[in-house]
């Protein structure tokens, strides 16, 4: 995809982009939901950093930057799992959740690609962005 092409796709996203976005909301509101009844500390924060991503997802204003919002919570999904496969307690709960991450971070990345081309065009805006590329 072109540069021009990309910002028209991001700026009107096809249909499909719009349902993925939305079982991308559903299953990150799914899992934290899930850290939210676990009850510690630590759960709660990872609840709340969870419900402010699945927010930023939706909001006009955040239009011009939802690329980085999904790469934000393709990255703290990640995070979260590699946290439970070093420290996590290993019950059904558990594994279920694990399964509605993967599925996110699937969603996500299927989204970007249709909506911005994937990872490597994300990067190159990126680089561009901080000045290192053009």
């Amino acid at each position: 995809m072109t540069a021009i092409t990309t910002r028209r796709v991001a700026a009107n996203p096809p249909a499909f982009s719009i349902v993925l976005r939305a079982t991308a909301v559903v299953l990150t509101l799914a899992t934290a939901w899930i850290h939210f009844s676990l009850g510690s500390t630590l759960f709660l924060l990872d609840a709340i950093g969870y419900t402010v991503l699945a927010v930023a997802l939706v909001l006009p204003g955040l239009g011009p930057v939802r690329w980085l919002v999904r790469y934000a919570l393709i990255g703290f999904t990640a995070m979260t799992i590699v946290g439970w496969v070093l420290f996590g307690a290993r019950f059904d709960l558990a594994y279920l959740d694990k399964a509605i991450e993967v599925a996110l971070i699937a969603v996500l990345l299927t989204e970007s690609w249709i909506v911005e081309g994937g990872p490597v065009a994300v990067t190159r805006r990126a680089l561009r962005m901080i000045g290192v590329a053009r």
